[in-house]
């Protein structure tokens, strides 16, 4: 079923700030704990991995840089939500992720997981901002952020699935 376009934008949602896919994952997350939004987040971060793969192929960077950063988003709050972290819970709370809960919920990560942790989320957050909402990079330089993206995304996988 398609959410129709009017309820999203009086929801808030397209630019307003709410992204109405993290509100029904967050929703699941609370209502649900056994189903949860782990997988689910695994599975758009896959997602949006090879979306921003289509967009490197096409030649645009902008919407590759976003594609890769919602890619190290939807991993840093799938492992939050798998380890349960404050940052998981206060997410749930206020009903949204802020960006300073991944950054947090990564540097905690990091520290038991490994640095692919930490580095993934960097790569997503720096393209996030120069890629995308700046449009200072170019295609030829997204192979490292790439790279790094493809390793959280892989390890965030094989973490959550074992």
């Amino acid at each position: 079923m398609e959410i129709p376009r009017e309820l999203i934008k009086a929801a808030g949602g397209e630019r307003g700030g709410i992204d109405i896919t993290d509100l029904i994952i967050n929703a699941i997350s609370k209502n649900d704990p056994l189903i949860g939004g782990v997988k689910l987040r695994l599975q758009l971060a896959e997602k949006y991995l090879n979306e921003a793969k289509d967009y490197v192929s096409k030649g645009d960077a902008i919407q590759a840089s976003e594609k890769l950063y919602r890619a190290a988003e939807e991993c840093i709050k799938a492992l939050a939500e798998k380890y349960n972290l404050p940052e998981f819970q206060q997410a749930l709370k206020e009903g949204r992720w802020f960006t300073h809960y991944l950054q947090k919920a990564s540097n905690r990560l990091a520290s038991t997981l490994g640095s692919w942790v930490a580095a993934g989320w960097a790569a997503g957050y720096a393209l996030h901002v120069w890629g995308f909402h700046e449009g200072k990079l170019g295609v030829e330089d997204l192979t490292s952020y790439l790279k790094l993206i493809e390793d959280l995304v892989t390890n965030a996988r094989r973490v959550i699935e074992t």
